[in-house]
């Protein structure tokens, strides 16, 4: 019988049910997430390849699926990475379903295999049309009309995510304090959410650069339903190949988790010489927490900052540990703690002048692309295929639970390039 043995190999949690293909069942039986094993191929896949890779697999090919809260379920799942097999279990494994099970089994074919130099400008491309070019209407779905792919900004947990996306792209304008005529740059504009709504409510002459054509051809539609064309400008363009500047802001709202720690002080290097003296520059992105490492001892004197930054480890980036996320979601995205940004952006010579956490908005706003997916799913598979629709669903419910957990950050870095004299255009005491 499969389902008891497995239960007993995840840790016998209190919350969560098994259910096997032989008819066979465990856990309790009383409303709980039931997790199902819907063929052999799902052994298969855990025993050949243990770990976060093996299981990925199962539940992206649809050998493995949750039956009711699927956040309930990640969260019994939460201690269990799905590692070595014990030889006694493995053993008892192969009774049950018999020799067949080390057979090997391809992965799905959305598991990405990019090839050249990490952070390459070919490989990047090859990244984000991995993930972005997948159907602007599949994304209509998840994101809703704001066609917004980053953390929105809620006043309250019953606040639209429309709403709350448009606060967002308001808070940033604020912070960058745009005024009519300003040009803005927006670093991975994806679908032109921020060139939109800063041409339209605060009079700024937009250019908004993606490397994804997917996107660019949707947002170039949206500027000209808008009646913005002269005011707002997208180009499928690499930041490093922007030649035009200075303008008076910049924003990267998303963008930074592709640039790695390769590209870190080229990007940083970019920022500085397309924003003009005085003008500000805002890093919206995703952060890991610091390493849990011993701070050593400097005896009387202050440590600097980048002294800090190295003992903890957080001046380096670090690719996102799950194997899942690296081959399914985003390949090659590396994220730096935020007092690694600090560092990067002041090496610059751009002077952070403030710093915001956004981590809980981020868990509302993956709950509501959840949602959004959940109720459309049938529309979705029809789109994107099933195996497709399932990475997605599994991407934004784990993490949901990252960020509710503080296992992940995210965070508004602003910066200023000051004048020659270190004056900058900044208020004394900003409100935004």
């Amino acid at each position: 019988m499969l389902a008891p043995l497995v239960y007993e190999l995840i840790g016998s949690p209190s919350g969560l049910g098994i259910e096997a293909y032989d008819g066979s069942r465990a856990g309790p039986d009383n409303g709980a997430p039931v997790l199902v094993i819907a063929n052999s191929d799902a052994v298969t896949r855990v025993v050949t390849r243990p770990g976060e890779l093996g299981l990925a697999r199962a539940w992206v090919a649809g050998d493995l699926d949750v039956r009711g809260d699927l956040y309930d379920a990640i969260g019994q799942l939460e201690h269990f990475d799905g590692g070595k097999i014990p030889r006694s279990t493995a053993l008892q494994l192969l009774k049950v379903t018999g020799p067949g099970v080390l057979k090997r089994l391809p992965p799905p074919p959305e598991e990405s295999a990019l090839r050249g130099r990490r952070h390459s400008k070919g490989r990047d491309a090859d990244s984000i049309s991995h993930h972005y070019d997948v159907s602007n209407e599949f994304y209509r779905l998840i994101l809703g009309p704001s066609m917004t792919y980053s953390c929105a900004v809620f006043a309250s947990d019953t606040t639209s995510l429309e709403d709350a996306q448009a606060a967002k792209y308001e808070l940033i304008c604020n912070k960058l304090g745009l005024q009519p005529g300003q040009r803005l740059l927006d670093v991975g504009c994806g679908w032109g959410g921020m060139v939109l709504h800063a041409a339209e409510h605060h009079g700024a002459v937009a250019v908004g650069i993606t490397i994804s054509n997917e996107q660019a051809a949707l947002a170039r539609q949206r500027v000209a339903d808008a009646g913005l064309d002269g005011k707002v400008e997208i180009r499928v363009q690499d930041y490093r190949e922007v030649h035009d500047g200075p303008f008076d802001a910049v924003s990267s709202i998303g963008m930074f988790e592709h640039v790695g720690r390769a590209g870190v002080d080229t990007y940083t290097a970019a920022l500085h010489s397309l924003v003009r003296p005085g003008g500000r520059v805002l890093n919206h992105a995703i952060s890991r927490p610091p390493q849990k490492k011993s701070l050593r001892r400097f005896g009387d004197h202050t440590a600097t900052a980048y002294q800090l930054a190295e003992v903890l480890g957080s001046s380096r980036a670090t690719r996102i540990d799950s194997p899942f996320m690296d081959r399914y979601v985003f390949p090659d995205a590396e994220l730096f703690e935020v007092g690694s940004v600090v560092t990067h952006l002041q090496a610059a010579d751009l002077e952070v002048r403030h710093v915001e956490s956004l981590r809980p908005h981020y868990a509302l706003t993956l709950r509501r692309w959840v949602a959004n997916l959940e109720a459309n799913w049938d529309e979705a598979v029809a789109m994107v295929g099933e195996r497709r629709a399932r990475v997605w669903r599994l991407y934004m419910a784990l993490s949901a639970r990252g960020f509710e957990r503080a296992n992940i950050s995210v965070h508004q870095v602003l910066a200023a390039r000051p004048h020659a004299d270190g004056a900058d255009d900044m208020p004394l005491r900003p409100t935004w």
